[in-house]
């Protein structure tokens, strides 16, 4: 059993946020971090941006191009990376899906309600738009 307030499904649930074009997230969000399930589609680009939350993220499911602060890095699953706040980063899939599990702190208020985009993140204007 599920109790709603405290325990959730990995494939289910959550409040749901389409973030680019074939990236869509699940959000869980807390009192001081939040998690958040990103489906980002083959051929999919996940627009360089950054907020002032601390992020980390585990790529559960597939590989992609994770852009950190300039620079790319192949990612597979079972890794997982560290993002300090204000530092730009996004990211690609190549040919086949990827599933990456966010997790941000503190929770990006913007995330605690269904919608569309990346919300308050500061999209950088010369990233590539691959």
């Amino acid at each position: 059993m599920i109790d709603e307030g405290c325990f959730h499904r990995l494939r289910e649930g959550g409040i749901e946020r389409e973030l680019a074009p074939g990236v869509r997230a699940r959000v869980f969000p807390g009192v001081h971090a939040m998690l958040s399930v990103v489906t980002i589609e083959p051929h999919s680009t996940s627009p360089v941006h950054s907020h002032p939350q601390e992020q980390w993220g585990v790529c559960l499911e597939g590989e992609w191009i994770r852009i950190q602060d300039g620079v790319e890095h192949h990612v597979k699953a079972g890794e997982f990376w560290q993002t300090p706040p204000n530092v730009a980063h996004g990211g690609r899939t190549l040919d086949s899906r990827c599933v990456v599990l966010d997790i941000f702190a503190p929770p990006r208020e913007e995330y605690r309600r269904a919608g569309t985009g990346l919300g308050a993140a500061a999209v950088a204007s010369d990233a590539p738009a691959t």
